[in-house]
């Protein structure tokens, strides 16, 4: 396998709480793919009310996105976007 393969095999899970029309949630999984992520657990909370629920007990916010990198809560989009702007995000992605 090569350094790339290896490098994502490491990769922290990447989690985000979405919902079907949601154009940050779209600007946040082009960003994160842009930066290597390959795999994406989407949770659908407009499909899933259960789990909107848990989405705001776990990080105390009510809009989608809620994107998680392992253990890591990163917020919304604009949270995704200022870490990438500060050169933050490759090292949480990282691990």
């Amino acid at each position: 396998m090569d350094d790339n393969g290896a490098e994502r095999d490491k990769m922290p899970k990447v989690v985000m709480y979405v919902s079907g029309f949601c154009p940050y949630c779209t600007m946040a999984e082009k960003l994160l793919r842009a930066r290597g992520v390959e795999e994406i657990e989407k949770i659908r909370v407009d499909l899933q009310p259960g789990q909107r629920t848990e989405m705001m007990r776990r990080s105390g916010r009510r809009t989608v996105p809620q994107i998680y990198i392992g253990q890591t809560h990163v917020g919304g989009y604009d949270d995704l976007s200022m870490l990438d702007r500060q050169g933050e995000l490759a090292s949480l992605l990282a691990g």
